[in-house]
Order: C-alpha cells, then sequence, then structure tokens
C-alpha cells in the first residue's frame, strides 16, 4: 500500500511551489484520503510485524531436539545467528535502500523490500513441510493463573516435609510433550502448596497443579525483574533512531568531494558494530569463557544480559560527551542562531555507535 500509495499522483499532495515558500503562501498540505491511505499502510505494516517478530525465532528454536545433546548445543548458535540474518537485513536497508530512496525515488525503494517480503514468504512455504510442528501445549498464562488459584485456596494447608509428597506427573507424559519435568524447590514455598494433596480432594488443574508448573511459574515470576530492567536499554536503544541521528544531521557527512553520508544510514554503523561483534562472540568469546566456565553459553544468559547493560550506560556516558563537544564547537563558530553545519566531522559520532551494537549484540540475543 506504502509503495502504490506513493507511485499514484493523486495519492500525492501537490508539488511545492519553490517562488512561493518565501511568501505569504504554504504548500498545500496531504489530503485526508491521502494521509488515510498512507497511515494506513503503516499500521498494517506494524501489525505483520507484531506477528511475525515474536514467532520467527520461536518456530527456529523447535527445529532443535532439547533431548539430543548434538541439537541442543546448535541451538545455542541458532540465536546468535538468527540475529545476525536480521541485522545484515537491516544493514542493507540502512544503506542501500536508504540511498534509493533519497537518490532515486520512494516508489523504488518500497519496492524492493515487497519483492523481499514475497520471496521470502514463497521461501517459507515450500520449506514447511519439512519443519519440526510442536502441538500447542496450553497457554503459559493459564498454568500461572491456576497455580496462584490453587495456591490460595491452599493457604492453610501446611507443606509436607518431603517434597516427594507434592503431586507430580509421570516423566513419560513430559517426554511425550518434549517438555523437561523440574524438581521442587524451597524458594516461593508458598506456591508449592497448590500441589498438596489433600484428602478427598479435588483433582481439578485450579485445586491441584504438578510441581512441574508450579516451577514454571516460579520461572516466570522470576522474569518480571528482568522484563522490567529491559525498559531503560529500549529507551536507550530509540536514541539510535532520533537522537543520534539528529546530531548527525547537523554535522559534517561528507566522504570524500561527492558523497555525503545520508542521516538515515547512520544507524549502520550500529548494525556493522553487531554483526562483528556477534561473530566475534560466537566464534571466540564463547569458546574461550565455556573452557573457563564450563558452561556450553560460555556465559550464562543473566551475565550477557549484564555486560549489555554495563555497556549500554557506557554508551549514554560517551554520547553525553560528544553532545558537550558539539555545542561547544556550535557555539564557538556561532551556528547556533542560523542552525549552520557544525564544522565537526560526523565520525565524532563513531564510537557511540559501535558501542550500541556491542551493546545490543549482549542485550538482544540474551534478551
Amino acid at each position: 500500500m506504502a509503495r502504490i500509495d506513493n507511485k499514484r499522483d493523486k495519492n500525492q499532495p501537490p508539488p511545492c511551489d519553490i517562488q512561493n515558500i518565501s511568501g505569504t503562501n504554504h504548500c498545500k498540505p496531504a489530503s485526508k484520503l491521502q494521509l488515510g491511505i498512507f497511515f494506513t499502510a503503516l499500521y498494517i505494516l506494524a501489525l505483520g510485524t507484531g506477528g511475525t517478530k515474536p514467532n520467527i525465532s520461536t518456530i527456529g528454536a523447535d527445529q532443535f531436539d532439547e533431548f539430543d545433546p548434538k541439537e541442543r548445543a546448535g541451538k545455542v548458535s541458532f540465536f546468535n545467528w538468527w540475529t545476525f540474518s536480521i541485522y545484515l537485513g537491516t544493514l542493507i536497508a540502512n544503506t542501500f535502500l536508504v540511498y534509493v530512496q533519497d537518490n532515486v525515488g520512494w516508489s523504488l525503494g518500497y519496492a524492493i523490500p515487497t519483492i523481499g517480503l514475497g520471496i521470502s514468504i514463497l521461501i517459507f512455504y515450500a520449506g514447511s513441510s519439512f519443519y519440526r510442528h510442536k502441538l500447542p501445549q496450553g497457554s503459559p498464562l493459564t498454568k500461572m493463573a491456576r497455580v496462584l488459584v490453587a495456591a490460595v485456596r491452599k493457604c492453610k494447608v501446611s507443606l509436607p516435609k518431603d517434597s516427594s509428597q507434592l503431586y507430580e506427573m509421570n516423566q513419560d507424559e513430559y517426554k511425550k510433550k518434549g517438555q523437561f519435568r523440574i524438581q521442587s524447590t524451597n524458594s516461593m514455598r508458598f506456591l508449592n502448596k497448590a500441589a498438596v494433596i489433600e484428602e478427598g480432594g479435588s483433582g481439578s488443574p485450579w485445586k491441584l497443579c504438578p510441581v512441574t508448573h508450579i516451577e514454571e511459574t516460579k520461572q516466570m515470576l522470576r522474569l518480571f525483574p528482568i522484563l522490567f530492567s529491559m525498559f531503560i536499554p529500549s529507551i536507550m536503544t530509540s536514541q539510535v533512531n532520533t537522537l543520534f541521528i539528529k546530531q548527525g544531521t547537523t554535522l559534517n557527512r561528507h566522504m570524500g568531494p561527492h558523497f555525503k553520508i545520508p542521516p538515515a544510514s547512520l544507524t549502520s554503523f550500529t548494525t556493522l558494530s553487531m554483526l562483528v561483534s556477534i561473530i566475534l562472540y560466537d566464534r571466540c568469546f564463547v569458546r574461550l569463557m565455556r573452557a573457563w566456565t564450563g558452561n556450553p553459553r560460555g556465559i550464562s544468559l543473566l551475565q550477557r544480559l549484564g555486560v549489555g547493560l554495563v555497556l549500554d550506560g557506557t554508551v549514554m556516558v560517551v554520547a553525553s560527551l560528544m553532545e558537550k563537544k558539539r555545542l561547544s564547537v556550535a557555539r564557538e563558530h556561532g551556528v547556533v542562531a542560523n542552525g549552520g553545519p557544525v564544522p565537526l566531522t560526523i565520525f565524532i559520532l563513531l564510537p557511540q555507535f559501535v558501542l550500541m551494537g556491542m551493546a545490543e549484540a549482549f542485550l538482544i540475543v540474551g534478551s
């Protein structure tokens, strides 16, 4: 729709009269129909992205058998290379496509990814018969609700000293579903009451839950602090596409006498940094740390998130220093008032873009 909206003349506002731009007349704004078509296309794109992104990585992970040691080891690298592929496409979009849109036209700029999406859909469906399709196991939210309700109902029930007396399903039932049975733990012991077997009690899943479901609920509850801690990095990541680009538009963007870096291509520095970081992480860092820690991943996912958060903080410190330098030079040359270009090369922003790419290599995959 965005491509059609941009291609058809009647879907575009009339061109501005250059002679009248500095006078009292203004450019005629887009009509409600034109804006409606444009924003509808954007909303459909957002809807499609929301349906695709959460499921692509999931269906990829489902292709690995957790009970096979070799496949389980391959799953460790899958998310690294999946992220690598995503950001490789982002790099192409931030360089080649941006150049096409700025120098050739938006119609072709929209047509190229449309064709790419069509090809990807064909490839996806062509291989659908070879995929491993795991049957739905029910909503995890329903399991959590059952555990919480059952625990509250049995709030006055005493826990047995031996956790083996708690209700649990047979190991074979979990294996059929491709799941593992989890042993009972003492953390959040109140929830363990959901597995207490009462004499004459009901076997309803809202009154009696297996230990594994309880432990899965505990795992989900432990994720909430991590979820909340990721809000700030997400806000910081958005600065790359807003503040960082705005900084770059005020600087000298020339590379040689004829080429000028498009503002939207600045994020390619972050993408390049992330691609290189993922390769080094998967091929070098993991192997070194695996020999030291004995962890197949090299370091735990929680440690990986921690490193990413530290790098994110470093990015903001560096960006703050660069912004202070930019404003200082702008004041010295008197370009603050007239809005002229700041006589600084755009490459002074390179450290913050590179560090942001490194941070995302740890955070995106780790989360």
